[in-house]
């Protein structure tokens, strides 16, 4: 990682560590928005959150979509509400047209509008947050196209930390052809997978480094030090795809990125329901939020099933 991305990553860890407990992660998703909308200013304000894939002449920072997965892999280490990702891929979304919008673009990247971009109708990223001033850009057939009206209607899913709606379409004008959305989403989608899956694996760690039966931590038994380094083992590889995947996006990079990156997270979430003992399942243990996400997550933007259809269709392809 880059000395700019390194310090990213702090400055992003610093505020969440004052702004996003898991007290308040809680109190955002159980609001009326679904974010905390002070900690999504200063996200956007103090970081440029929003701005780091638009081009400086939009009002953005210039920077790309590693920047992005930066963010994104620190706010999904504690599960934090945001409108990020969504409003992310909007921007990619509308810097495709040949002549990018500029107005909505500057504030997608102040953090004034949020965006979206549609690939299922019935299951879109802040589906039910989006009003008339934001950006919804579906995406079918290779094609982009903005939805200039709207209908919205929110979701109940198991995931309480991500928002997710229903959108129909009223009017509709073309953008330009798509560049590829749907990899970008797979590829910031699977580094914030990675940022919740490793601090899932170090509050399992924790865990059992405190928790004593017979008389010692359970975490110094042999079976369950074996059971740790394997999941470690899993996050680390599963991370090293998903970097690969950043450096060099493609459908079958993104594909790959998707797949490791959900196994990785699915097996950490369920190990640590498992390691955490009957308290993991409580509404009151963060290990069922970090499980929910896991699994609503390996469903989102794309099945596991269609991404390995993708790869291989990439792999029979190839020359």
């Amino acid at each position: 990682m880059s000395d700019e991305r390194e310090m990213l990553r702090r400055t992003v860890a610093t505020l969440i560590l004052k702004l996003a407990s898991p007290e308040s992660v809680r109190a955002a998703m159980e609001s009326e928005r679904g974010y905390d909308e002070n900690l999504w200013q200063l996200l956007c304000e103090q970081v440029g959150a929003a701005a780091l894939v638009v081009p400086e002449e939009f009002g953005g920072a210039g920077a790309g979509l590693a920047e992005a997965a930066v963010v994104l892999e620190e706010l999904g280490k504690a599960l934090v509400p945001t409108p990020l990702l969504g409003t992310v891929l909007a921007e990619l979304a509308l810097l495709a047209a040949p002549e990018p919008d500029s107005d909505a673009l500057e504030r997608l990247a102040a953090g004034a509008a949020i965006g979206t971009v549609v690939f299922d109708a019935d299951y879109v990223l802040n589906g039910d947050l989006v009003g008339a001033d934001d950006v919804v850009i579906g995406a079918a057939d290779g094609e982009l196209t903005r939805w200039a009206a709207f209908t919205t209607e929110a979701l109940t899913t198991m995931d309480p930390t991500r928002r997710l709606g229903r959108i129909t379409a009223g009017e509709t004008a073309p953008v330009g052809a798509d560049p590829g959305i749907a990899d970008y989403a797979a590829i910031l989608l699977a580094a914030e997978q990675i940022g919740a899956a490793s601090r899932c694996l170090d509050l399992t760690v924790e865990y059992t480094k405190s928790r004593v039966q017979f008389g010692r931590p359970i975490g110094s038994f042999q079976a369950l030090k074996h059971r740790m380094a394997d999941l470690y083992v899993a996050v680390s590889a599963a991370r090293a795809v998903v970097d690969d995947a950043i450096a060099d996006p493609s459908p079958a990079s993104a594909a790959l990125a998707r797949i490791t990156a959900s196994e990785a997270f699915s097996l950490v979430a369920g190990e640590a329901v498992q390691l955490h003992g009957g308290i993991a399942i409580t509404w009151e243990s963060d290990i069922q939020l970090y499980f929910k996400r896991a699994h609503g997550s390996s469903q989102l933007l794309g099945q596991p099933a269609e991404h390995l259809r993708r790869l291989e269709a990439e792999v029979l392809a190839a020359p």
